[in-house]
């Protein structure tokens, strides 16, 4: 039973990573994107 747990924290843990990595690669996209907009929002002007 005990290994079974510590398979299961594992997988959880590498999940949590990969999630972790995927949020953090968005939320850069989104701040690139907000850059752009605002840029080409100010150079319209």
């Amino acid at each position: 039973m005990r290994s079974s747990t510590v398979a299961d924290s594992k997988k959880r843990l590498s999940c949590n990573k990969r999630i972790s990595g995927f949020l953090r690669e968005g939320r850069g996209r989104l701040y690139l994107i907000r850059r752009c907009v605002v840029m080409l929002l100010c150079w319209s002007d």
